[in-house]
């Protein structure tokens, strides 16, 4: 039996968490669900980055994976952030992201905008082209994480 793809794997684990997470409390399910996609984003992040900094060899199929990943979920985590879900026991987000909404929103659309690109040049198979996409699209999350995640 062939195994499925990453992408396919992933995207059927965050969508049992969050069938799994919707039966708690909705604010925490929230968060749980924001978290989990957060950790999704950030192993296939991660992996583009150990490949654009030399820190992993390049390979062209798993930067295509990753992308195929990415692309399903980098905007997942920003639908979870609504009234409540700053008080939850586990979260991480700095009071800021509610008090300073507009910042918040503006950081999320620039990852947002910068993503793509990402992706589009993991998909390509160019190794030149992952290394000058990675770094701007870091920033970005950087960026929000600096500003609006503790530590």
């Amino acid at each position: 039996m062939k195994k499925l793809p990453a992408a396919l794997v992933t995207l059927a684990a965050v969508v049992t968490a969050s069938s799994v997470f919707a039966q708690a409390k909705p604010e925490e399910a929230a968060i749980k669900y924001r978290q989990a996609a957060f950790t999704v984003m950030a192993k296939h992040f991660g992996s583009l980055g150990a490949m654009a900094n030399g820190k992993a060899p390049f390979d062209a199929k798993v930067a295509a994976a990753d992308a195929d990943v990415l692309a399903a979920v980098h905007g997942l985590p920003f639908t979870a952030f609504g009234p409540g879900t700053d008080k939850g026991a586990n979260t991480k987000a700095k009071p800021q992201v509610w008090q300073k909404t507009a910042d918040f929103n503006n950081d999320a659309d620039k990852m947002r905008a910068e993503m793509p690109k990402l992706i589009a040049a993991a998909r390509s198979g160019n190794f030149d082209q992952l290394k000058a996409a990675f770094d701007p699209t870091a920033k970005t999350c950087k960026s929000c994480h600096d500003s609006f995640k503790e530590k």
